[in-house]
This record gives structure tokens, sequence and C-alpha cells, in this order.
């Protein structure tokens, strides 16, 4: 590792550590922030009213956590849309037809199916938990997509929740939805499948929203103490990216 190597390093590690210095400072002086002290975003006040809607009606709710694993960069979406299972999971535990969750990889699946387990635990209903509610749909990109449609169309689903590392073939996905007449709620951390989903999807999460779905169904103040401290580190990037800018112009660089 040459000295170069060594500084990026140390760089990053000091980025976690005020990333999470700031989360916790966050947790504890905001204790009373909820999430309607947060900026709307009409994709989660929608599908809050949605799944509501899907429990009093008898319909499903179906999310796709995409085909993203937990290791390396696609594991922040991967996470994403499991913290949206768990709270769908819950608000859903007293319909007569739970989320069914698709993925296309195995330990997405084995975690969608906790995640909707502790779902189940956490209001002393685990005798109505289904494990295969959690379902690898298909291993490679199109089989994936292949096997996620059939329950789009078949399983009597009135709310399709996307979001996760998907390609561009995720736009057969939410084609398959509007053939249904369903909503469509999605995101993803794939330039391609956001350009996708930006024109197919009824409500697309336009970039770091992929990463607010947690705030914004309740999922607890670490959540939303993590939305604040993005917004710094944001702000931060601002002026790091001006700054140097600016020298490039006066020729300090």
């Amino acid at each position: 590792m040459n000295w170069l190597e060594a500084i990026g390093s140390v760089i990053g590690i000091i980025f976690i550590l005020l990333f999470i210095g700031l989360m916790v400072l966050f947790f504890f002086t905001g204790r009373e922030r909820t999430a309607r002290n947060l900026r709307e975003i009409p994709a989660f006040t929608r599908l809050r009213r949605s799944v509501g809607l899907a429990v009093e009606a008898g319909t499903r709710v179906h999310v796709s956590l995409g085909r993203g694993g937990l290791i390396g960069l696609p594991a922040g979406s991967a996470l994403a849309g499991l913290s949206i299972l768990d709270r769908i999971s819950r608000a859903a535990t007293s319909s007569d037809r739970p989320p069914i969750a698709t993925s296309g990889e195995g330990v997405l699946a084995v975690l969608s199916q906790d995640v909707m387990h502790t779902a189940y635990r956490s209001v002393s209903s685990e005798e109505q938990y289904d494990a295969g509610a959690g379902r690898i749909s298909g291993l490679t990109p199109l089989s994936y997509i292949a096997g996620a449609i059939p329950v789009i169309l078949d399983e009597q689903v009135s709310t399709n929740v996307l979001v996760g590392n998907f390609g561009s073939e995720v736009g057969l996905l939410t084609e398959a939805s509007e053939q249904k007449g369903t909503l469509t709620v999605a995101g993803s951390d794939n330039i391609p499948a956001q350009a996708v989903l930006v024109a197919a999807a009824q409500e697309p999460l336009l970039g770091e929203e992929v990463y607010a779905g947690g705030a914004y169904l309740g999922a607890g103040g670490f959540h939303i103490a993590s939305l604040r401290t993005q917004d710094i580190f944001r702000w931060i990037l601002i002026v790091v990216i001006l700054g140097g800018a600016f020298a490039k112009l006066v020729g300090l660089l």
C-alpha cells in the first residue's frame, strides 16, 4: 500500500467515524423528531395509504429487493429495501394476505424471511407467518424478473415496492404492474434502472430518497438521525467541490 492509498484509507475511516458520531448526537438530541418533521416525499405518503387500503381490502403488498448482496455498494439499497419490508410487514400483520418479498440473491431471501418472521413475532402472531412469503424468484437478471412477474399478476397484489439493485430489466416489472393496474413505488442505486423507473414507475424514488424509507415509514429515531447526518455531509461535499473548483480556477491546484 502506497502513501496515497494509506491517506485514502485514513480519510475513509474518519468519514465513517464522523458519520456515526453525528448520527448518535442527532439521535440523542432529536428524540422528539418524527417523520412529520421531514419534508414530504409523495411516494412514501402514497405508500402508507396504499398499505392501509391493502389490509382493509384483503390484497397483498409485493416488495421486490433486487439482486444486490450485502457485500459492496449494492448493500445500501438492499438494506433500505429490507427496512421498508420490515415496516410494511408490521403494518400488515393483521391482513388475511401478508406481504410477499421476492429477490434474486440467496442471502436477501433468507433475510426477507427473517424480517417478516420478526414482524409477526413482535405482535405475538408467529403462527400466521409463512416462510414461503420470502422467495428467490431467480438467480440471473431475466430469471429473477420472470419469477417476480407472476407474483404481480396472479397473487392479488395491489401495491408493488421495488427497492434494491436492479438492471434496466426492471422495466418489465413496472410493465406487469401497469397491466394489472397496481401502484408501483420504486427506486434503485443503479443508474440505468433509475432512468427506467423515473419513466415507468408511478411513484419513483429519486437519488437518496431510496435510503429514506425507514425514516418516513416510522422505523425509529436512528433513521431520522441518519437523514439529518446525510444533509450535513451533502453540504460538506458541496463546499469541497466548489472550493476545489475555485482553487483550480485561480491556479492553486
